[in-house]
C-alpha cells in the first residue's frame, strides 16, 4: 500500500508570525496521525520558521521551488544546498503558477529534479493540462509530453523517491474540480508512463497526488480512487481547521 500524502501549498500567503499561529492551532489537531504523510510548503521567508516549529512532529516542511545550481549570480534564487542546510525535506517543482508567471520550462524542471534528488530532497513534480487541452482531447498527449521533458535522462535508480502531483490548470483556484473518475484516469496515464519509463516497481510505488480545488467536501471521494495517493491543496489549506479535516478525509 502506498502511504498517502496530504500537502499544503501556501503559495504567497502567511508571514512567519502567521505561520506560527497556524501551526499552534493545526499541530494539536493532527497529533498522532501516522496514516498519511503531512507536508507544508510555506513561503521562502517562513520556511525556516516552519521547519523549526514542526521538528519532532509528524509534519514536514518543503520549499515551493529552487534553482538547480548550488550557488551563482542568480538574484532572488534559492539553491538546493541552502534548502538542505535548514532541514528542508521536500520541494515542489514545475507548479503551474511557476510555469505561468515565472516562465519556468520543463527543461528547467528537469535540471531541478536531478539536483533535488542529488541533494536528498524529495521532489514533487507538478503536471497538468490547460482547459483547451482538455476540451480538444489532448490531455494524454500533454501529460506525456510534460513527463518526457521533466524526466528526460533520469536513471531508474534516481526515480525511487519521485512524487508527482497532477494539477489540471483549469481546476486550480477556479472552484472547478476534476471528478474522481476524471482525476483517476489522468493519474492512470501518468502511472502508465512511469511503468514504460522506469518499470513496474517504480510505477507501483510512485505516489501521485491530485491538486485542483481540493476541499474537505471532496477530498474523501478523490482519495478513494485507486490511482490517487494524496492531495496537493492550495487555498483550502490556509485555514488550520480546514486542513485538519482534509488530513482526516472529513467533510465540513
Amino acid at each position: 500500500m502506498r502511504k498517502k500524502i496530504i500537502a499544503a501549498n501556501w503559495k504567497m500567503y502567511k508571514n512567519p508570525r502567521e505561520s506560527l499561529s497556524f501551526l499552534d492551532t493545526f499541530l494539536p489537531l493532527v497529533a498522532g496521525h501516522e496514516r498519511d504523510e503531512i507536508l507544508i510548503f510555506p513561503t521562502a521567508t517562513s520556511l525556516s520558521t516552519v521547519i523549526d516549529r514542526v521538528e519532532g512532529t509528524n509534519v514536514h516542511a518543503g520549499a515551493q521551488t529552487m534553482h538547480w545550481l548550488n550557488e551563482g549570480p542568480f538574484t532572488g534564487q534559492t539553491s538546493p544546498t541552502m534548502l538542505t542546510s535548514i532541514g528542508t525535506t521536500h520541494v515542489l517543482l514545475g507548479h503551474s503558477e511557476r510555469r505561468l508567471y515565472a516562465n519556468e520550462s520543463y527543461e528547467h524542471v528537469n535540471l531541478k529534479l536531478k539536483a533535488a534528488i542529488a541533494h536528498d530532497l524529495i521532489p514533487i513534480l507538478c503536471l497538468g493540462e490547460m482547459l483547451a487541452d482538455r476540451q480538444t482531447g489532448y490531455t494524454k498527449d500533454t501529460l506525456l509530453a510534460q513527463m518526457g521533458a521533466a524526466l528526460a535522462n533520469l536513471p531508474t535508480e534516481k526515480a525511487q523517491t519521485l512524487v508527482i502531483a497532477y494539477e489540471p490548470v483549469w481546476a486550480i483556484g477556479t472552484g472547478s474540480t476534476a471528478t474522481p473518475d476524471v482525476a483517476d484516469q489522468a493519474h492512470a496515464i501518468i502511472r502508465g508512463d512511469l511503468k514504460n519509463r522506469f518499470g513496474p516497481v517504480v510505477a507501483d510505488a510512485a505516489r501521485i497526488l491530485y491538486g485542483g480545488s481540493v476541499k474537505p467536501d471532496n477530498v474523501s471521494a478523490l482519495l478513494a480512487m485507486p490511482n490517487i495517493d494524496g492531495a496537493l491543496i492550495g487555498g483550502a489549506s490556509l485555514d488550520p481547521h480546514s486542513l485538519a479535516l482534509m488530513v482526516q478525509y472529513a467533510a465540513q
